[in-house]
């Protein structure tokens, strides 16, 4: 049995740890001080406040007062932190977190800089704390956190430097319904499962101004969400190519934006700007929801448009993502540019 300590109780957070509890390891989980509440509710009810099930036995609850004790004989960490809470996690806890120590981060997301590159999270720690040996390893892929906690049949990836550490965090949470694949292209993996939450948003889009045409709440027509989401794979693998990703990493970004569009938050906020709200009222009609897309989405099309100015990327290669940047930046209605995305492959 190994002692595995995650930090951050949320919905994800959380859910990784059903697998390996499953396995007969125990979960200390610990909750960020923003999550009282959560680690209250488990402590009392031995349920998850928001995910809504029941938490399996093998897991202890902890408030971040108690950490140290949490951390105490622990062999892995599992950053579970959304990305809002990234600089919290690398400022507050990489510090005190053993540098021999491993960590595996359920958040995910990328960093565009100032030249237009994206990177991973897992490299983004490391430009926060140079000359700090950290393992770091990622989990990328399609999964909702409700899913794998009801035990529905999962595949994911884990991504890291050294391949002997990631088949043993794998042994520690690999299943009959939750399968890992193993990666070292990490920023391939990180970024492709990262890219998904724009382009979610792009594909949902559809949804909206279906029930707007329609003029009927629920309203689907399947032609124009392929076509997006065709559109949207496209774009993902030409900047996801330019990084240097591996096609397995593209694979991962294409089923997590399969899995997004269908039951992820994004599908939200893409159906209401479809549906004709602005950009400030969407984000007002969910106030309280996490919505990553929204970050990630200008993230990507921020990096995108300055690859363009240098002259290492084209415009018209990326006409979705530049229109979600118009309408979330820019605050311009939904007007999808389809005839841009016509293509020629003759001869």
């Amino acid at each position: 049995m190994s002692i595995i300590t995650i930090v951050g109780a949320g919905m994800m957070g959380t859910a990784i740890g059903y697998p390996a509890a499953g396995n007969g390891h125990e979960i200390r989980l610990v909750g960020t001080p923003l999550d009282d509440a959560i680690i209250d509710h488990a402590i009392a009810t031995h349920t998850h406040l928001t995910m809504k099930r029941p938490i399996p036995e093998g897991f202890k609850f902890y408030h971040f007062s108690e950490l140290e004790k949490a951390m105490d004989g622990a062999e892995l960490i599992v950053s579970g932190v959304s990305s809002f809470g990234v600089e919290w996690f690398s400022e507050t806890m990489l510090p005190l977190i053993p540098e021999d120590m491993p960590i595996l981060g359920v958040t995910k997301g990328m960093v565009n800089l100032p030249d237009g590159s994206l990177i991973s999270y897992p490299e983004y720690y490391r430009t926060k704390h140079p000359g700090r040996r950290m393992r770091l390893c990622a989990v990328g892929g399609p999964c909702t956190s409700y899913e794998l906690a009801d035990h529905d049949p999962t595949e994911v990836c884990f991504c890291g430097d050294e391949p002997a550490l990631l088949r043993w965090i794998k042994s520690l949470f690999e299943c009959d319904y939750y399968h890992i694949s193993l990666s070292t292209d990490v920023r391939g993996v990180e970024c492709a499962v990262a890219m998904k939450n724009a382009y979610a948003l792009g594909v949902t889009l559809a949804v909206g101004l279906a029930e707007k045409r329609d003029g009927k709440i629920g309203s689907l027509h399947y032609n124009s969400q392929a076509a997006l989401f065709g559109q949207s794979a496209r774009e993902m693998k030409r900047l996801l190519s330019y990084m240097g990703a591996r096609e397995d990493s593209l694979m991962l970004g294409i089923g997590d934006l399969y899995v997004t569009v269908y039951g992820g938050r994004t599908r939200k906020i893409g159906t209401l700007l479809g549906r004709g709200f602005t950009f400030d009222e969407a984000m007002e009609e969910l106030k309280g929801v996490t919505l990553e897309s929204i970050v990630i989405a200008t993230r990507s099309a921020r990096a995108v448009k300055r690859k363009i100015a240098l002259g290492e990327l084209r415009a018209e290669d990326f006409p979705l993502l530049m229109h979600i940047y118009e309408i979330i930046v820019e605050k311009k209605p939904v007007h999808v540019p389809w005839a841009q995305f016509e293509t020629e492959s003759i001869g």
